[in-house]
């Protein structure tokens, strides 16, 4: 026996159902189902349930739920011929003391060639400051390399009105006059080797930092390079070509003083005045010496 339903209290008009999904395919292609149901009560003054609105839109292939989409695929890329070609760099915040000291950041320096660790420090946070201290460390002991690879950090990429005008962060700016290529990437699967060494670091790092009894980062930094050299013995893998592409560094001590300190543009007034941070700077002119 068939029997008739009759619809529930609840159940919303065909019509309205036709005439909100018309809307949503001219109007709003490509709008979740929460931004989609904000403009139809904006514009419209049509109130519906996220919910409700999820289903239709899935139904009618309006909507992919993020379960059901294709993974995006990413190319592997391949490794740089020499050492030195290209280091890929990083910052790792973790408990790196368990709790015997602040959570801090590690700086992870690891050559795209070999796998290699080059260089670690410890800071407090991931700043250009922590950055141009420990890229003149690195190049201090190894020297310049081809170019570093980074992620789109506030420190490596311009993100805000004033540094707009140069168009260079000040750590780009350091790397510009050290004739370093800064390189971007446009994801974190692009920089995968340093993003996989950060997570070996935060197991292998933190165990052996523990058995050395290690409570800070003074300490930690001390005695990093002895952790290195194990790691490397351990892990590193030989590159295409054994041609190491680092420069030597030409520039004095004072003069890599000047390129890693905080350097601004001002413009200087006819009276010989400029602003900085709020204040008004005088300058005085020279005087002129007569034989």
């Amino acid at each position: 026996m068939n029997r008739y339903r009759e619809p529930g209290t609840h159940c919303i008009d065909e019509a309205l159902r036709h005439r909100i999904l018309t809307l949503l395919s001219e109007n709003y292609v490509g709008f979740g189902p929460t931004l989609a149901a904000e403009k139809l009560q904006e514009h419209y003054g049509i109130t519906i349930s996220v919910e409700t609105l999820r289903c239709w839109l899935t139904a009618d292939g309006l909507w992919i739920p993020h379960a059901r989409r294709q993974p995006r695929i990413y190319q592997p890329r391949q490794r740089r011929d020499c050492p030195s070609e290209l280091i890929q760099i990083d910052g790792s915040h973790h408990d790196w003391f368990e709790g015997r000291a602040p959570k801090c950041c590690l700086l992870v320096y690891v050559d795209d060639a070999t796998g290699r660790l080059m260089h670690l420090r410890f800071c407090q946070s991931e700043s250009a400051f922590d950055y141009m201290m420990a890229t003149r460390d690195y190049i201090d002991k190894h020297g310049k390399p081809v170019a570093f690879y980074s992620d789109k950090h506030a420190v490596f990429r311009v993100s805000q009105a004033e540094t707009r005008r140069t168009g260079m962060t000040q750590f780009g700016r350091a790397l510009h006059d050290l004739n370093i290529d800064l390189i971007c990437a446009n994801s974190s699967q692009a920089k995968g080797r340093v993003e996989r060494a950060n997570l070996t670091l935060q197991d292998r790092l933190v165990k052996e930092m523990r058995l050395e009894n290690i409570t800070g980062i003074d300490n930690a930094n001390a005695w990093l390079e002895t952790f290195i050299s194990d790691f490397n013995r351990r892990f590193a893998r030989p590159a295409k070509y054994p041609k190491n592409l680092h420069h030597t560094v030409s520039e004095s001590s004072p003069e890599l003083d000047d390129i890693f300190a905080w350097q601004t543009l001002r413009t200087l007034s006819k009276s010989l005045t400029f602003q900085y941070d709020k204040y008004c700077i005088w300058l005085n002119p020279l005087r002129k010496t007569h034989a």
